[in-house]
């Protein structure tokens, strides 16, 4: 029996299930692409991307029985058949459950200016167009982790200005805003992967979930090593 919170054909918005039945007739390939357009900061500290795919988009994530499950919950939802149910079992008896798409991304940590791309989404087989933009919902989760890590940055520049200034050292830089954050989370989830992205930037940490967030969705091995908790 699977768990409905893991089912991908559940983790979108309402309206992009009906999606299918409006792009224009011989649509084949859907390319859609992700920025920062702007903000308090002039650059972008990218993350999160990885947790996102590894758990969530790797391997045989579509079944016949999260179809038949997704089916049922739509179905009482709309209060009409409009889920996509012959797409989802192509990808199933076509590509085995996988996904036929393509991501492309900058390096996680990477420091973006604004209006720059930060990764692009492509269907695969002309016959998915509709897939990329269902995906979209969780993709744009990336925000939350890369908000974190880009304000952890910003913060990081003020300490060491400071440092530079009056201390002898610049030692000590990596543990000047510890993370102490677990208990204020709304989940374990967000808690490991809000720390995780505060670690793009400073070593000391009391989130156990961040560790392990980046012990098993890694972004770098550089990453994995540098971390310390004290």
């Amino acid at each position: 029996m699977s768990r409905v919170e893991d089912n991908l054909m559940l983790a979108t918005d309402s309206y992009k299930v009906t999606h299918h039945m409006q792009y224009p007739p011989g649509t084949t390939i859907v390319y859609s692409y992700f920025e920062s357009r702007g903000g308090k900061f002039p650059s972008t500290v990218f993350y999160g991307l990885q947790y996102i795919i590894k758990r969530w988009m790797v391997g045989q994530v579509v079944t016949e029985e999260k179809i038949a499950e997704a089916k049922e919950y739509y179905s009482g939802h709309f209060n009409a058949d409009l889920f996509n149910e012959a797409g989802w079992r192509y990808i199933v008896e076509k590509h085995g459950g996988r996904l036929p798409v393509r991501i492309k991304a900058v390096p996680e940590g990477m420091v973006v200016p604004y209006k720059n791309v930060l990764f692009t989404v492509e269907n695969t087989d002309p016959e998915c167009y509709w897939l990329t933009n269902i995906l979209e919902t969780l993709l744009v989760q990336v925000w939350y982790p890369t908000t974190v890590a880009t304000s952890s940055r910003a913060q990081k520049e003020i300490i060491a200005k400071y440092l530079e200034e009056t201390a002898d050292t610049m030692d000590g830089l990596p543990f000047k805003l510890h993370d102490f954050g677990f208990r204020g989370s709304t989940s374990v989830e967000s808690a490991g992967i809000g720390g995780s992205a505060h670690l793009v930037n400073f070593q000391g940490t009391d989130t156990i979930a961040a560790l392990i967030y980046a012990k098993y969705y890694p972004t770098s091995e550089d990453m994995i090593s540098e971390l310390c908790i004290m």
